[in-house]
């Protein structure tokens, strides 16, 4: 058996281990007089004025971070409720379109079975008051839907105008 102890090979030297190896530059200058750094007592008063604006910085940071993280959340909330409407107004919109396209349909198949031009008129006038009446109807709740939406959206950034002002007006 051999002895592994003996029988190591040297690593050979590569750039990287000859960048380890070389020895610590010494510090530039350390004796030349002009860059060294004189030894003097800081005045309380600037010692106390230095603190004082490092915790006002502190104070506005942590006054603009929680800005932030609540605009963040506003803005959050603004969106998914601007979603939420907008499928919920687009859900009626095909559902009014199925209703009048079912009721052109309809209209077609009766016109299409009339015998006398006295029943397609009545007919014809029966089918455009029913419409009219509904898309009345339907242009009512698309109305009521597009305010409640703008009402939803709005209510949140109104709150956040109020109390950023109320804020200004404590502060």
């Amino acid at each position: 058996m051999t002895d592994a102890t003996t029988t190591e090979k040297a690593a050979p030297k590569t750039r990287a281990t000859r960048a380890k190896a070389a020895p610590a530059a010494p510090a530039a200058f350390p004796d030349f007089e002009a860059f060294a750094m004189p030894k003097m007592e800081v005045p309380a008063m600037f010692r106390e004025t230095t603190e004082k604006g490092i915790e006002n910085a502190r104070e506005a940071y942590s006054k603009m971070k929680t800005a932030a993280e609540d605009a963040t959340d506003l803005m959050e909330d603004t969106f998914e409720t601007s979603r939420q409407g907008v499928v919920e107004f687009n859900h009626k919109a095909v559902d009014a379109a199925k209703t009048n396209a079912d009721a052109a349909f309809t209209f077609m198949k009766d016109i299409m079975s009339v015998k006398t031009l006295a029943e397609a008129i009545e007919l014809q006038s029966t089918f455009a008051r029913q419409q009219f009446d509904t898309l009345s109807a339907q242009s009512k709740e698309m109305h009521e839907l597009a305010t409640k939406l703008g009402t939803d959206v709005s209510a949140p950034v109104k709150e956040a105008m109020e109390k950023s002002f109320k804020d200004l007006k404590v502060n």
